[in-house]
Order: C-alpha cells, then sequence, then structure tokens
C-alpha cells in the first residue's frame, strides 16, 4: 500500500492522514526510501535533509493522532528548489560559486510552510543561478525529462519537476523568474504555478533578478497548487475551488508572432485542449496584441541587466568556475546602459496598462505553456547554437508572464511534455485558480 503514496497528490495525502489511514511517519519514510535507492538520486536531489524530515514527519504524526493537524498538507513530503535557504543546510543555487554556502535560518516561504506541517525532504539540483529554461548544469547534475531520458527536464525548477515526476516528492517548490516553474512543469506532465511578483516572500531566497523573481509550486493538481500557494503565504486556508465552472468564461488566444515558430506537438496538445475547453461551455476567441512582441523585445536588457548587476562582483571573481553558456548570458546584461536600462522599464509599464486594457474583457489569456519539447541533452553540451536557440525558444511564452507581471497556471494537455497557459491580471491567484480546477476538468 505504502508505494502507491508515492502517486497521489498531495491533497489526497492530506485526506489519507487526516482519516487515519496514512502515518506523515511511515509515509515520510516511503519517500526517504524511494530517494535513497533510486538511479537519479544523485541527479534530482543535491541534499537529502533526512534528519530534519524525520524530526518533522513524528511531530506531524503526533498531531494527527491528537486531532491537532496544522493544516490539509500536514504531514506531506516535499522537496525545495536548492535557492531557498535552510537552516544548517548548504544552499548554493546550483553554482560552484555558492559552494559550501549554509545560511543559517530557512527562507520565508520555507519557514511558513513548516509552520503549516509541511516535512523538507532536501534540495533539488536546478540551472545555474537559475539562469536558463533548459534545466541543463554541466556544472552539477542535470535531470532528465520524465517522458525522454535522452533528453532535458526543463529548468531551472529541474530537480523540482522530476522529484515530483519521478515520485520523489509528493510537491516541488520552485522560482520562476522567466518559466523556470512552468517550463519543467510543462515537460514533466505537471500543474506549476507562477504566482504574481511579490506575492509570495523572496526573503532567504537566492536572487536571479529580484523584480522579476517569484515563488511556486510544481504538482500533480490544481488542488495541490492551492493548497500549496496558501502554506507558502502563511495561510491557514486555501482559495475554495469547490463549484468551479468554464461555462460563461471568456478566453483569448493572441493571434501574434508567437505561434511561428512553435513545434508541432506543442501546437497539437494545445488545440486539443481548447477544443475541450469549449466543449465544457468556455467562449474562446482570437485577436492580436500588438505589445507583446514589444515586450518579448525588451527581455535581453530587463532580465540579463538586473542579474548581471547582482551577480557581477561574484562572477568577474572566478568566472572559470561557470558554465560558458550561463557566464555568456549573465555578461550580456553588462552592455547596456544604466539609461537604457531605466527607459526600458517606462517602456515596459505602459506596455502592461495597454495590455491590461486589452485583455480586461476576458477571464484569461491562453497559450501553449512551451512552443517545443524537451531539447537532447547530448546536443545541448556539443553545440552551442542549438544551446542559445532551444533555451530562447523554450521561454518565449513563460517569459510574457513575467515581463506583464501576470499569474500564470500550466495544466498538461493529452500529448506528453506539453502544456496550455492561463495567464490571468497581477495579484489575481484565487481567480486563476478556480479557472484552472474547471479546465482540469475538462481536460482530464
Amino acid at each position: 500500500m505504502s508505494m502507491t503514496w508515492l502517486k497521489m497528490t498531495a491533497a489526497n495525502l492530506g485526506r489519507g492522514i487526516e482519516s487515519g489511514e496514512i502515518d506523515p511517519l511511515e509515509l515520510t519514510e516511503t519517500y526517504l526510501s524511494a530517494i535513497a535507492v533510486h538511479p537519479l538520486r544523485d541527479r534530482i536531489y543535491a541534499r537529502v535533509t533526512e534528519p530534519r524530515a524525520l524530526a518533522e514527519a513524528r511531530a506531524a504524526s503526533a498531531r494527527a493522532k491528537t486531532g491537532h493537524r496544522l493544516s490539509a498538507l500536514d504531514g506531506v513530503p516535499i522537496s525545495w528548489k536548492d535557492l531557498f535557504d535552510t537552516a544548517g543546510v548548504a544552499t548554493e543555487s546550483g553554482s560552484a560559486l555558492l559552494q559550501g554556502r549554509t545560511p543559517d535560518k530557512d527562507a520565508l516561504v520555507l519557514q511558513n510552510a513548516t509552520a503549516a506541517g509541511l516535512v523538507c525532504l532536501g534540495k533539488t539540483h536546478m540551472s545555474e543561478l537559475a539562469f536558463s529554461g533548459l534545466g541543463y548544469n554541466p556544472v552539477t547534475a542535470t535531470p532528465p525529462s520524465v517522458n525522454d531520458p535522452e533528453a532535458v527536464s526543463g529548468g531551472s525548477s529541474s530537480g523540482a519537476a522530476t522529484s515530483v515526476a519521478f515520485d520523489l516528492a509528493a510537491a516541488g517548490i520552485g522560482s520562476d523568474t522567466g518559466g523556470s516553474v512552468r517550463i519543467p512543469a510543462v515537460w514533466n506532465d505537471l500543474v506549476g504555478l507562477k504566482t504574481t511578483s511579490g506575492r509570495l516572500s523572496l526573503q532567504g531566497v537566492v536572487p536571479l533578478a529580484a523584480s522579476f523573481d517569484t515563488v511556486g509550486p510544481l504538482c500533480r493538481s490544481v488542488e495541490d497548487a492551492a493548497l500549496l500557494f496558501a502554506a507558502l503565504q502563511g495561510e491557514s486556508t486555501a482559495v475554495d475551488l469547490v463549484g468551479a465552472s468554464l461555462k460563461g468564461m471568456r478566453l483569448l488566444i493572441p493571434a501574434n508572432k508567437i505561434f511561428e515558430n512553435a513545434r508541432t506537438e506543442p501546437l497539437a496538445g494545445f488545440q486539443d485542449a481548447v477544443q475541450r475547453l469549449e466543449a465544457a461551455g468556455a467562449t474562446i476567441e482570437r485577436r492580436e496584441i500588438t505589445c507583446v512582441e514589444s515586450a518579448l523585445q525588451l527581455s535581453p536588457i530587463l532580465f540579463a541587466t538586473e542579474a548581471y548587476g547582482t551577480w557581477k562582483d561574484q562572477i568577474e571573481a572566478a568566472p572559470e568556475k561557470m558554465f560558458h553558456q550561463i557566464l555568456e548570458r549573465f555578461r550580456a546584461g553588462g552592455a547596456f546602459m544604466g539609461a537604457d536600462f531605466v527607459q526600458a522599464w517606462q517602456k515596459l509599464n505602459q506596455i502592461r496598462d495597454e495590455w491590461g486594457d486589452v485583455t480586461a474583457a476576458y477571464d484569461a489569456v491562453i497559450l501553449p505553456t512551451a512552443p517545443s519539447m524537451p531539447p537532447n541533452m547530448d546536443r545541448l553540451a556539443s553545440d552551442d547554437d542549438y544551446y542559445v536557440t532551444e533555451n530562447l525558444l523554450a521561454l518565449h511564452n513563460t517569459r510574457i508572464g513575467n515581463l506583464l507581471g501576470l499569474a500564470c497556471l500550466t495544466l498538461p494537455t493529452c500529448l506528453p511534455s506539453t502544456g496550455i497557459m492561463f495567464m490571468t491580471p497581477p495579484n489575481s491567484e484565487e481567480r486563476l485558480l478556480r479557472l484552472s480546477v474547471a479546465a482540469e476538468a475538462a481536460l482530464a
């Protein structure tokens, strides 16, 4: 029985604990045993926090027996991307530049999750300093996609996704600056929630570009995403998903150049999803939104300049420690003048206003989450042009959500490693989650 726990949603595990059918300590020991013998263990987990996990599980078990559970997920074991500070345990953000960096307290979102009774299994591998959508990291480790052992899993939250996809965590907590929750979620058939910038605390989170960095869960269901979102916020109750429906919902597909370079499988998965949403009662319209391309053109200056400004001193003190593709991407941010960066932000704020006006009449904007499939690992290692092209293409659609400051959620479609992304206005996560749980039912 215990091995079936590894494939259950976090919410169902929580219900099992509540009913007394699942003991949190036995559940955590089951996960730790599965991690210990898994052939991909060291490519998914950077560090397993077994003593902490067992201590937290014992406490959760005692609470469950006395009817004093802290939340619906009290006693459920999850993983954490290796840029969330963990007290007394190294947090290195996938980089040799931070080797041995050991914080003395947990990140605030981890404190909140612990206060909700969630069990910390360990820290997962990631793209170096979170600056790639592919998940390829020759400095530390590269997990494979659950659907293709020769392909990357997507990044930068690569281990967060694969810890769930390979049944080594009930959910993973990642971060998303340009797509780093949604890309690994889509390529591993998971639900991924990109929260609004500022909605979840970045205190104790190793930054990439703090203006765009966000925290979010990778999990098996929209219900899990809602429960984890509440826990990360420090909220005792999650948004009510009961009765959510697509009937009367208006969804918008931007009829832009967005689809020009999309590959066959992601388009097919998206088109099937659109038909299912329509069959469930949603009205779907297509119209061009010209400001999208204008926003995407600002990406190089906005992301790279802030990232390089954040890491310049550490990088230039030891550039030889970095994977050359990531190093070049950071250094590209040094090519812009301060005046250009300020002007780009002013333009972006105007575009955000324009987007809000154009999309105000719709419940969400929808797109294929990734326009590409997981790229081949060996080719990424040997072909620099392929690496650059695939990285930029992978993040093309997801970056729209970060640039425009939106709340976004990706759902799996009928084809492996393809997904549909829902985008709603800033700080509308509750509305997004209700819409997404109705869409999830339609796509099931």
